[in-house]
């Protein structure tokens, strides 16, 4: 298993954005699309790999890049010099993302804090931002107020006007319907069944796509990460609840409804322990930070601490493990051998390349330690094959808004090529 500290919160996304997919292994999205996702994926890319990866013609390439720089997506820029053959007499050109063509936003709204950024039509970083929220839910105005303030700052920070960005993706934790844009349940909303995407459009006066936020956790990994050159990848997160994110084929797979791969709620228990989504028996009722809490309370004696914030408990919980308290250190055990349970779940199911395990719950190692994994592996049906290797990202909050940011490139590329492409048809 690695370790991975990831760009940090204040590093700079990569060059290139979005999956890198093996050449001549698409052919289902416009032609247009995939030229320009290609550049846009490998930072810069001259004509004639183009259509050597996709395929099809030199002429072709040459027509379809020629549409896209006249309406301002892609320009020509030199190519670098370690990058090309100096001996030439011609300085080498080739293809890259117009940047300004368009800035987007991604914002995640959390049980403590409101993180987001700004990034241009080329993925690269132009600024960040993160304001503290009150735990615990509260009502879909009170949220839309914390959005709307933290947006402002945001675009303040990037010298930009509100009107600059073309689109904002938002993640919240809970059931998230991204077709309909549709809260169902969230831990940091009182209501249910809140029209959140529509709700955040007419007062932030944005173009608004929300997803879950372990889905954004995914996006992040296949357009800036670990996931960029992998077909197949899944993500878990570990914070305040459980979460998944699934990429298959380089895409990000949601099920049926927008709902699927909620991994936190696969019951482990019949009749078990109270899960916040109101059901019995979840996963997440036995990992998450309120599930060790809620051991430590009975089994450390804690019930006198009640009024002290989860997170403050979890950091003595753990001082008390790392200090060779007994109970503490079983405490986090049985928390990792349900994780085991879950992870081996994963492995069964989906087959995934990889599996990232993602969140700020991953500072603590007794979750994944060796006898965790080992675990995990006993699960997994044996079948001849490789368990799927284990990365832990150490990311900060920032990385979930990179994902939302991902969200809100990948609607609004979608929007723009497909404009084009009417505008062509005239």
């Amino acid at each position: 298993m690695r370790r991975r500290e990831g760009p940090g919160d204040s590093a700079a996304v990569p060059r290139g954005c979005g999956p890198r997919i093996a050449p001549l292994s698409e052919a289902m999205r416009p032609l247009r699309q995939q030229v320009f996702e290609r550049v846009r994926a490998a930072g810069f890319m001259p004509r004639v790999q183009v259509a050597k990866e996709l395929g099809v013609s030199p002429a072709t390439v040459t027509a379809v890049t020629s549409e896209l720089i006249r309406a301002g997506y892609l320009e020509e820029i030199s190519v670098p010099v370690e990058a090309a053959d100096a001996t030439r007499g011609r300085p080498p050109v080739a293809l890259g993302v117009c940047p300004g063509a368009h800035h987007v936003a991604g914002m995640k709204l959390s049980d403590r804090e409101h993180t987001a950024v700004i990034v241009d039509f080329a993925g690269n970083l132009v600024a960040s931002e993160t304001i503290p929220n009150v735990p615990g839910p509260g009502d879909a105005e009170t949220l839309l107020d914390a959005a709307d303030g933290l947006l402002t700052r945001v675009c303040h920070r990037a010298g930009m006007a509100r009107s600059d960005l073309s689109a904002l993706g938002i993640g919240v934790p809970g059931f998230v319907d991204n077709f309909h844009g549709l809260v169902h349940w969230s831990p940091i909303l009182e209501e249910r069944g809140v029209k959140l995407a529509a709700a955040a459009q007419d007062r932030l006066g944005l173009e608004v796509t929300i997803d879950n936020d372990a889905n954004l956790v995914a996006l992040a990994e296949l357009w800036f990460g670990a996931g960029r050159d992998m077909a197949d990848f899944a993500v878990v997160t570990i914070e305040h609840g459980l979460g998944m994110g699934l990429v298959l084929n380089h895409r990000l797979f949601r099920g049926s409804h927008g709902l699927g791969l909620e991994l936190g709620h696969i019951k482990v228990q019949l009749d078990g322990a109270l899960c916040r989504c109101g059901q019995r028996g979840c996963l997440e009722a036995y990992v998450a930070d309120y599930a060790l809490v809620r051991e430590a309370a009975v089994a450390l004696n804690w019930m006198h601490k009640d009024v002290r914030p989860n997170h403050v408990l979890l950091e003595s919980l753990y001082d008390h493990a790392k200090a060779g308290n007994g109970a503490a250190r079983s405490i986090f055990r049985r928390a990792g051998r349900y994780l085991a349970v879950g992870l081996a779940n994963v492995v069964n199911l989906f087959d995934p390349a990889l599996i990232i395990l993602s969140g700020e719950r991953m500072r603590f190692d007794y979750l994944y330690a060796a006898d965790t994994l080992a675990e995990m592996e006993s699960l997994v049906l044996q079948a001849g094959r490789a368990v799927p290797p284990i990365e832990v990202h150490a990311w900060g909050d920032l990385l979930w808004a990179h994902g939302a940011a991902a969200l809100a490139l990948s609607s609004v590329t979608e929007a723009s090529l497909s404009q084009q492409r009417e505008v062509a048809a005239q």
